[in-house]
């Protein structure tokens, strides 16, 4: 697996997951324990992570989705 976005914006992990569930790409979110654990401070942001074979599919389903 390969990760393709990392965010702490809960809101941007949402609509994230919508634009990969639309493309029909399979994801997994990672780290999302961690964060629930740490309070939700922000210290440990969640990746998505896809298959290495569907990494470029997914980049383009979130290309326009702003970094940072």
């Amino acid at each position: 697996m390969k990760e393709v976005f990392r965010t702490n914006d809960v809101v941007k992990l949402g609509y994230i997951e919508h634009l990969l569930r639309e493309a029909g790409i399979e994801y997994f979110i990672a780290d999302q324990h961690i964060s629930a654990v740490e309070g939700n401070i922000g210290a440990f942001p969640r990746r998505v992570m896809v298959p290495e074979e569907l990494l470029p599919a997914a980049e383009a389903a979130l290309a326009e989705v702003e970094r940072g």
